[in-house]
């Protein structure tokens, strides 16, 4: 087989996520082209994806791809993994002197600032290069997003101020004011705000005007808002607030969308305590972060970075083949298809992962409230617990729990106690959280089944 036929076989062995095979023939082809480019670039993105060394190999394919950004970024993520946070920081701050309208080079530095728990200077590429007169209005914007994903709520007024005095008239500021009032609990400014982009249509704005219609308890202009996007390639984003608004207007489609019972699978795996420990001991030893991704729900705890069943220690891939095994026993369970329903409607055929991971809570850790938009099936797994974790239900996985801010009085549809080897299986478009606990280590796998 040729190197060409060889990097093929590759792309698809990924695509299918059987990882070792894609390793296997990226190799062989590398051997018989070592300065192909794009052969080059796949087989450091492989190498990084499966938790071996790569940042030697994102290095050798940016010699031979030198304008690829995407390769840049990912050569700083493989430095961090390999313990060269400073390494990698200093390679994205070179290029962002070269380059300071590089938005995601800026979004990069900053989250891994922040998962290195450098909360203070996360943002310093972005105003540095905001500061400059050649500091764009797009950039301003992705700095704005950064520290709104924070909550940095002072932070991202200042930023919007700044904007706003560099590029009056832009109609996204509009937008951003809104979207700061009204996540921020500014109810007086977002009734001034929302006269301004009543008639702007954009699902992330849409998004935000739906929840800022739950706050107000605007139950119709919120479903109306929501609904319109059913259908669309957004529409992921708004099943979660549809069940929000069906239940709290007693509406029967709440129990089409979520079940009755819910949709909910647990399951004890008929795997020994041995397994679950030395799972534990692996899973510890990739947990290299010090704080948890922005944009995540982990509150007091770490995930890990890469795709966690694609790791090729042999504990992660046994469970990996028990839990997909769990995941078929669940999809043939399902009620009959329902082609206008995100759970039921999805082909049934292949299941491929949307990502996998693992988290790790200590002392009065937990999930905020959230769901998962890009899955069709969402899960947890629970390898190590507290020993006291405190009264019932302290520790225990909520399905169905409104984010708080959204001031809505619904309980969980149900609670689950977390057991070692226990996998709880439900829809990506449900709520869900946990309730935290005293104290101790609460070590977990999550992964998302992709939606079809």
């Amino acid at each position: 087989m040729d190197a060409a036929a060889l990097f093929r076989t590759a792309c698809q062995a990924r695509q299918n996520q059987d990882i070792e095979s894609a390793i296997g023939a990226i190799d062989d082809a590398q051997r018989l082209a070592p300065d192909d480019p794009q052969i080059a670039a796949v087989r450091a993105l492989l190498y990084y994806e499966s938790w071996r060394p790569s940042s030697d190999l994102f290095a050798h394919a940016l010699a031979l791809n030198p304008e690829d950004m995407q390769l840049r970024r990912n050569q700083a993520l493989a430095l961090v993994s390999e313990g060269e946070r400073d390494a990698a920081e200093a390679l994205l701050e070179r290029e962002l002197q070269r380059q300071p309208d590089w938005s995601e080079g800026h979004s990069t530095l900053s989250r891994i600032r922040l998962t290195a728990g450098d909360a203070a200077n996360y943002d310093r590429s972005f105003a540095d290069a905001c500061a400059r007169q050649d500091g764009s209005f797009s950039l301003h914007l992705a700095w704005f997003h950064q520290a709104a994903l924070i909550k940095d709520w002072d932070k991202v007024r200042s930023i919007l101020a700044k904007a706003e005095l560099r590029y009056p008239g832009q109609s996204a500021l509009r937008s951003a004011r809104f979207y700061l009032a009204a996540e921020s609990g500014d109810e007086a400014g977002a009734e001034a705000a929302y006269g301004d982009v009543a008639n702007l249509a954009d699902p992330g704005l849409d998004l935000c005007k739906v929840r800022y219609h739950l706050r107000k308890g605007h139950w119709g202009a919120a479903e109306q808002c929501a609904r319109r996007h059913i259908g669309t390639p957004a529409g992921a984003m708004f099943w979660p607030y549809l069940s929000l608004i069906w239940r709290v207007t007693d509406n029967a489609l709440a129990h089409w969308l979520d079940g009755a019972p819910p949709y909910l699978s647990v399951i004890d795996l008929d795997v020994s305590s041995r397994q679950v420990s030395d799972l534990a001991d692996v899973l510890r030893r990739l947990h290299i972060l010090q704080a948890p991704y922005p944009e995540q729900s982990v509150r007091g705890g770490t995930q890990t970075d890469r795709p966690l069943f694609f790791h090729p220690d042999p504990a992660v891939q046994a469970i990996r083949r028990t839990i997909m095994n769990a995941v078929r026993g669940f999809v043939e369970a399902l009620p009959p298809p329902d082609p206008r329903h995100p759970l039921l409607g999805a082909n049934r055929s292949t299941m491929l992962l949307d990502g996998s991971w693992s988290v790790r809570l200590t002392g009065k850790g937990f999930h905020a409230s959230h769901s998962h938009v890009n899955g069709w099936i969402s899960s947890a797994f629970y390898v190590a617990l507290p020993d006291q974790p405190g009264p019932p239900p302290s520790g225990h996985f909520a399905l169905g729990t409104p984010p708080p801010e959204l001031g809505l009085e619904l309980p969980a549809y149900q609670t689950v106690e977390p057991r070692p080897g226990r996998l709880v299986l439900f829809p990506s478009t449900m709520w869900h959280s946990t309730i935290p606990f005293d104290a101790g280590e609460r070590l977990t796998i999550a992964f998302d089944i992709k939606r079809p």
